[in-house]
């Protein structure tokens, strides 16, 4: 009963994929749509200038959602410009009908992957003249840029508030404010001008980093922030409002955890940091996680076990950042196997690929 349970929902994912053609078997048939669905919630990454074969084969297969790029990927903007048209000729030859996410972390100031706009850091934003201006700017500069080379998400902007001079996100120059209202008005023009060019905006990283200290870097560590909820909800949540209406299409959760909303698991991992987001907030975009091989996850196991468990909390796509396409294929093998042997309900898995797809067909 269970195994026809799992082929009735892999046969009705297939279907509204159009994966049930050809003259393969079924089994063989729903295999390969559990391999291409898994890898179309994967975005991949590579070492150095040229993406390698093993990725453009993934690619060519309909078998990744995206890429991506970093500073060790970047040595000018023809040279980017380039790379982005090797992946979509690469794309073009998949079947799958959507165009990649080609994303990078354009947020300003110290943290770029691409040399240009927007030149101001957050915190310069924030302390400018005219920040409700300086934001505009930025945004659309970060979009401008990002369209230049064929990209079409940012993973930005920061809504972080900071606590502290000198903690983790004011060290880096990455909120805009200490005061909640002021960052979610900043947040928002920043989403509202890089999307009017074209490039989804990624706010992040929900709940919120701003309670982080200097040391506590979920990058190298597990963080645990204690934040009473009643807190977490008046400010560290609260810039997300403006930024939701304001139409963000992705949103990144936090790798810290939060004890007053789930004191077992980060909030990438946790499906009641997931329905805050999306009950409580009224997120109904793309999630995406934080990076995949971040110290904050040690705890977590292998990259198979943290992108189901990551899965399995609601996020829509695995963010596999290490500089190695074989991560993504790790990630990719457990999520189709998780769905293969009903770890990851067929149903959810649909609604979170049918995100994914949305977002991807509404973008260049």
């Amino acid at each position: 009963m269970r195994r026809r349970r799992l082929v009735a929902g892999l046969v009705g994912l297939a279907l509204a994929g159009g994966m049930l053609t050809g003259t393969a078997s079924a089994d063989e048939r729903l295999v390969a749509y559990a391999q291409q669905a898994a890898g179309q919630r994967v975005v991949y990454s590579y070492p150095g200038l040229t993406p390698p074969e093993s990725l453009l084969a993934h690619i060519r297969a309909g078998e990744a959602a995206g890429v991506i790029f970093f500073g060790e990927n970047i040595s000018s903007l023809s040279q980017i410009s380039g790379v982005v048209r090797q992946l979509r000729a690469a794309a073009a030859q998949s079947p799958d009908p959507y165009p990649l996410l080609l994303m990078t972390d354009q947020e300003g100031g110290m943290v770029r992957r691409l040399p240009g706009e927007p030149a101001l850091s957050h915190k310069d934003i924030g302390q400018a003249a005219n920040p409700g201006s300086a934001a505009t700017s930025a945004g659309r500069g970060a979009g401008q840029n990002l369209a230049g080379v064929g990209m079409n998400v940012n993973l930005a902007p920061v809504l972080d508030v900071f606590h502290a001079p000198g903690d983790l996100m004011d060290s880096y120059e990455r909120s805009f404010s200490s005061t909640a209202s002021t960052v979610g008005t900043l947040g928002a023009n920043y989403v509202t001008a890089q999307q009017a060019v074209g490039v989804a905006a990624t706010v992040k990283h929900f709940p919120g980093l701003g309670k982080a200290n200097a040391d506590q870097n979920t990058d190298t560590r597990p963080v645990t922030l204690n934040v009473s909820l009643s807190t977490l909800r008046s400010v560290d949540e609260a810039p997300y409002q403006q930024s939701i209406a304001a139409g963000a299409k992705l949103a990144m959760l936090s790798w810290a955890v939060y004890p007053a909303l789930d004191a077992s698991r980060p909030a990438g991992l946790s499906a009641a940091v997931m329905q805050e987001l999306r009950s409580r907030n009224g997120f109904t975009g793309v999630t995406i996680t934080d990076a995949l091989e971040a110290g904050a996850l040690q705890g977590y196991g292998s990259t198979g076990n943290r992108a189901v468990l990551a899965a399995q909390a609601g996020d829509d796509l695995i963010l596999a950042s290490a500089r190695d396409v074989n991560q993504g294929t790790a990630a990719a093998d457990a999520l189709a196997g998780a769905l293969a042997d009903g770890t990851l309900d067929s149903n959810a898995f649909g609604a979170a690929l049918a995100r994914v797809n949305a977002l991807r067909a509404s973008l260049g």
